[in-house]
């Protein structure tokens, strides 16, 4: 069974505690999620735990330190630049991460018996509302074969006007897991409307309101007037992947006892297929003529109204074979080979129907700069091989090495080479464990970041590869609790976007250094966590980051009555002072600005968790420090962070 887990945070699975639930081991055989493009399996978990379980619905939980616009649903790009997920062919994808399920996200379940988890959390008053309903279903018809389902709804009136957020998104899957083939197939589609208020129009409303109220020192954040009152943008989409392998193998007598014995199948090879259809809907939308002429330079297709369509599908066969690991005592590692061959189509909106314009009224428009000509079609054909040559199994050395080359289009010329390796051994009674990774790439940019038109926006410009070479590493220490990991990249031919929000390459080299310490303390009942996280970028002007991120957990957590599970504290997230990036909502992207510093502001949330044998519930007081510190609650310019909110949700866990 495939399901999209929402609200995760965008942390590595490294520094991300916590052991599987007894009940989930009870019903739970095995759980999975597939890896692109051979469909491989990746263990993965059942999110039942206790810990940290309000954390999932706040807008901060997406990182340490987050530039967001808010709304719970709304847009955000994660400020920890290691942890920030690499720009997407469909790139108004991007703020909407966390949302938008993906491949990574939808999970397979064999379970031992039929499994429901229903989850309902909602807060604010009147004015601020928001809800979320969450439904997961996973079933098996035998031990070879399960279905899922998974439904999502999120509705957020926002704190500050026209900040509304309505999202919708489901899923059906379905896998055979048999000793000579295999199948798995997953359908998802989302639908994420989000208002778009282009920010306050003065930051004084929420640092000084006395000073642009005439001594009023308070003001109801829906009060707040912002930049535009029409706008809104919508992200829909589709994915629908299915994989096929043909494992041919051997049968092998296996002792069972004295006198027992059994016959197994051990595959030896794999034959693989895998299908991979994505397509994607963005639309802005404004019908204030009057907001646009305030809040944009330029207008090059309409000046009464914005009906921007950009569309997006791509269809992706790959053929491939694998030579398993360990079906011989010498077969020490697993290897394969595939080729992947894409073809894709985007469709832009490059001028508007009816109704005409009037001399007047063309008159306004923005000329198109010359030597831009952006087509409305366009179809591409790409092609890639690749290979993997990995070690999954044993507990001293495991190791992943992979290689990717474009071959056809586009991508022709691209490589891709990463790897990693990890080792454990016994010091002092535990296992230590150390993780090294790396990797070079050097890789064409999307379609969409070098030719774009829209009522707003138009550029076409040429852009080289960006090549990277990255290290990192992690150490983990289990009797102290401590984890530390260190990440080193070099980029060069960056992109990223301008002041004028447009995408601009950086012709040198851009370097970003980070080290991250995970801590956790206990004694008792009492539990102290903390992250730090240290980042410098060497060009501040392109790649803007926080220096310093950190987010402290510190609560009671113990067990009630014999049954009652209670976790009570405070967490907080802090990072220092920096000029924060800007949100574009046309293009739903983030810009460099050198106008507005953010950050040296501590958010604070107050909570209780509890869990009552199969049912989780929590009471949230989030931003619970609004005004104790100063006013100075932005995320990121012209977009404060919630005022303090009440909010409660319950899970429950159906065991059928």
């Amino acid at each position: 069974m495939a399901l999209a887990t929402y609200g995760q945070s965008f942390r590595t699975p490294a520094v991300n505690t916590g052991a599987e639930s007894t009940d989930s081991v009870r019903r739970v055989g095995s759980a999975w999620t597939l890896t692109t493009p051979l469909g491989q399996h990746k263990k993965s978990d059942i999110d039942t735990l206790l810990y940290n379980y309000q954390r999932q619905w706040i807008p901060s939980m997406r990182s340490d330190a987050v530039a967001t616009t808010g709304a719970f649903g709304g847009s955000a790009i994660n400020m920890i630049f290691m942890d920030r997920q690499a720009t997407t062919t469909f790139f108004f994808d991007d703020a909407l991460y966390e949302w938008i399920p993906s491949i990574a996200t939808m999970k397979f379940y064999n379970v031992y018996a039929p499994m429901t988890l229903l989850s309902y959390n909602f807060g604010g008053g009147k004015n601020n509302h928001l809800d979320r309903l969450n439904m997961q279903f996973a079933g098996n018809v035998n031990r070879n074969i399960g279905v899922g389902a998974h439904i999502d709804y999120l509705h957020s009136k926002g704190c500050y006007e026209d900040q509304a957020a309505k999202d919708f998104n489901f899923s059906f899957s379905t896998y055979y897991t048999g000793n000579r083939y295999e199948m798995q197939i997953f359908y998802y589609h989302f639908n994420q409307v989000n208002k778009e208020n282009g920010g306050i129009t003065d930051d004084l409303y929420i640092t000084d309101p006395a000073e642009v109220q005439g001594g009023i020192d308070k003001i109801e954040p829906k009060s707040i007037p912002v930049n535009l009152s029409s706008a809104y943008s919508r992200i829909c989409g589709d994915r629908l992947f299915t994989t096929h392998a043909l494992k041919l193998g051997y049968w092998r007598e296996e002792q069972v006892n004295d006198t027992l014995t059994r016959q197994i199948y051990i595959p030896v090879t794999r034959f693989i297929y895998s299908l991979d259809y994505e397509g994607r809907h963005h639309k802005f939308i404004n019908n204030n003529a009057g907001d646009a002429s305030q809040f944009w330079t330029n207008t090059y297709l309409d000046p009464t109204r914005t009906d921007d369509n950009t569309r997006y599908w791509a269809v992706s066969n790959t053929v491939g074979v694998e030579l398993l690991e360990g079906f011989r005592k010498w077969a020490k590692f697993g290897i394969n080979a595939y080729a992947t061959l894409q073809t894709r189509r985007i469709t832009q909106t490059t001028f508007y129907e009816a109704p005409e314009l009037t001399e007047e009224q063309q008159a306004i428009l923005t000329p198109i700069p010359d030597g831009i000509s952006v087509v409305p079609r366009i179809t591409q054909n790409r092609m890639w091989v690749g290979g993997q040559i990995s070690k999954r199994q044993g507990s001293a050395l495991r190791y992943n090495i992979d290689a990717k080359f474009g071959i056809i289009g586009g991508v022709a010329g691209d490589i891709s080479l990463t790897g990693n390796v990890v080792t454990k051994f016994r010091l002092l009674g535990d296992t230590v464990s150390i993780s090294a990774k790396g990797g070079f790439t050097n890789v064409a940019n999307s379609y969409l970041l070098a030719n774009y038109i829209s009522n707003h926006f138009v550029w076409k410009q040429s852009l080289g590869k960006t090549r990277t070479v990255s290290a990192g590493g992690t150490l983990v220490i289990p009797w102290t609790k401590t984890t530390l990991t260190a990440d080193f990249r070099n980029m060069q031919n960056y992109v990223y976007f301008n002041k004028e929000s447009l995408p601009t390459q950086h012709a040198g080299n851009v370097q970003v250094f980070s080290a991250r310490l995970d801590q956790k303390l206990k004694f008792g009942v009492w539990n102290w966590n903390n992250t730090v996280t240290y980042q410098v970028s060497s060009d501040k002007s392109v790649l803007p980051l926080p220096a310093l991120a950190i987010y402290s957990n510190m609560f009671l957590n113990f067990r009630a009555f014999r049954v009652l599970d209670i976790q009570v504290g405070v967490d907080c997230n802090y990072y220092t002072r920096y000029y924060g990036l800007q949100y574009q909502p046309a293009t739903m992207t983030f810009h460099v600005q050198d106008e507005v510093p953010v950050g040296n502001y501590a958010l604070c949330n107050a909570y209780a968790a509890f869990k009552l044998y199969k049912v989780r519930f929590y009471i949230l007081c989030s931003h619970v420090n609004q005004g104790w510190f100063g006013n100075h609650y932005f995320s990121m310019p012209h977009y404060p962070i919630n005022p303090r909110m009440l909010q409660m949700g319950l899970s429950i866990d159906f065991a059928n």
